[in-house]
């Protein structure tokens, strides 16, 4: 398991694991994907036996981006990290990907001053495997709101960086 910084090479790769999740998500092209990730904070991939099988894409308050959730979050709070999404591909789920990308990005939280780490979860539809794995690590509901065009509501989560559950 091999985590580096994304490059514009992994976009395709990146785009295909996206799409396997795309239910839990909102879609990507790939000029959205560049976009976002000129804006991101954080944009690391995890690579096994030399393929990415995994993403997480993170912001800092203050950029353009016209997430509803991301936006609610900018509302709230002056400083934040947000987490707007990690996925790993189905064949790799349940290996530690996930964990090594949150390790991480609590490191990158940490270094950079960023005093919580925001996210969404999909409540209507659930998500229960997100919500368990964001519980373990103290993520807790600060909100909720409707998006996409009211079909789906999502709970606004954050921790702060002092309160994080270490190794789990």
């Amino acid at each position: 398991m091999f985590l580096r910084d994304t490059t514009s090479a992994d976009f395709d790769r990146i785009l295909q694991i996206n799409h396997d999740s795309v239910h839990f998500l909102s879609p990507l092209t790939r000029e959205r994907l560049a976009w976002l990730h000129g804006m991101a904070a954080s944009h690391r991939v995890v690579e096994v036996q030399g393929a990415v099988q995994a993403f997480l894409l993170a912001f800092r308050e203050g950029v353009a981006y016209d997430s509803p959730n991301y936006r609610w979050f900018a509302q709230q709070y002056d400083r934040f990290l947000y987490v707007d999404r990690v996925v790993v591909a189905p064949a790799h789920q349940g290996r530690g990907l996930a964990p090594r990308l949150y390790e991480d990005l609590f490191t990158i939280a940490r270094a950079s001053g960023a005093p919580r780490i925001t996210l969404e979860i999909d409540s209507e539809p659930p998500n229960p495997v997100s919500a368990r794995f964001h519980a373990r690590y103290g993520f807790a509901e600060v909100g909720a709101q409707w998006v996409a065009g009211g079909t789906k509501r999502v709970s606004l989560q954050a921790v702060a960086i002092d309160a994080l559950q270490a190794g789990t």
